[in-house]
């Protein structure tokens, strides 16, 4: 009796042609996961929006990216002293995190016993799920001290637009301007060190000017940003928070104050009346820049 079933060779063939259908399907399964990933950082930037305006309605003014004064004179200093509470941490009541917010004690620095626990709370609106961080805390060191553990602080995503000059000069005593006279730390976009932007101020117009936009987290090169806000005496925290436009997102020579993401070909913004865009890595260098000021005077068109 003649036994029917499938040959060695039949079988060689069908697990052949299973196999080039799953690599088929898989790039167009991880693009669509990566589509969702990527709506809902956009989504999170929706909701930034929103709780901007809220706050500008409440307060007629935008928060500062940092509250930052020098306890001993009580006169503004972007290096040292004050709360250092963010535009992140003072967002938190219009994010519907009243709760969290409440239990910050805002007369002290944000690293301070009684806050220490509050500024590693992770919260999922400031990250982005295409960001696959190893962790969602890290530990902020004094530069040149790195046994030294300042605060351990959550990670988030997302960073305030400071303009389009650089954030060294504000961690650098010896630095340049933006660093003013009263001791304020200045960019030309909407956000900076105790700012107090109000939509009157968007000389350029809210719908050409930047708010909030991504930034990839690096470990291995010590990138991480924070949605709490500075802690004095820590590398580089202002940058942190706060982000500069003088380089194209996801540029080759990315410098830590940039905007970036894991997003292939660009990043997303918040613009400052509300809606979000997608700009690309290529996008020419003086119009990115453009949207990055407040009053420019730049002439913008479609982008």
């Amino acid at each position: 009796m003649r036994r029917r079933g499938f040959t060695l060779i039949e079988l060689l063939v069908v697990i052949a042609i299973i196999a080039v259908l799953v690599a088929l399907l898989l790039p167009a399964v991880q693009q669509a996961r990566e589509a969702a990933r990527r709506t809902q950082c956009k989504n999170n930037l929706k909701q930034f929006g929103l709780a901007l305006h809220n706050y500008h309605d409440q307060f007629n003014t935008f928060p500062p990216g940092y509250i930052s004064v020098d306890p001993a004179t009580g006169q503004m200093s972007p290096l040292s002293g004050g709360s250092g509470a963010g535009w992140g941490l003072l967002l938190l009541p219009q994010m519907e995190q009243a709760a969290l917010y409440n239990k910050f004690d805002l007369n002290v620095p944000i690293a301070a016993a009684v806050n220490a626990p509050l500024i590693k709370t992770s919260l999922p609106t400031f990250t982005c799920p295409t960001d696959t961080a190893p962790d969602r805390t890290w530990k902020l060191h004094p530069e040149g001290s790195p046994g030294t553990v300042l605060a351990e602080l959550a990670t988030a995503n997302y960073i305030a637009a400071f303009g389009t000059v650089s954030l060294d000069d504000c961690e650098n005593p010896i630095g340049t301007a933006p660093v003013t006279a009263r001791g304020q730390c200045v960019g030309n976009g909407a956000v900076y060190h105790n700012s107090n932007t109000r939509m009157r101020d968007f000389i350029d117009g809210t719908s050409s000017t930047c708010l909030v936009g991504e930034r990839k987290t690096r470990p291995e090169l010590g990138w991480w940003t924070t949605w709490a806000g500075m802690v004095a005496g820590g590398q580089e925290t202002g940058q942190r928070i706060l982000g500069s436009m003088d380089h194209r997102p996801n540029h080759p020579a990315t410098h830590f104050d940039d905007f970036s993401s894991h997003h292939v070909g660009g990043t997303q913004f918040l613009m400052a009346d509300g809606h979000v865009r997608f700009m690309s890595e290529n996008i020419d260098t003086a119009l990115y820049q453009a949207l990055g000021t407040l009053r420019g005077g730049e002439v913008v068109g479609e982008f």
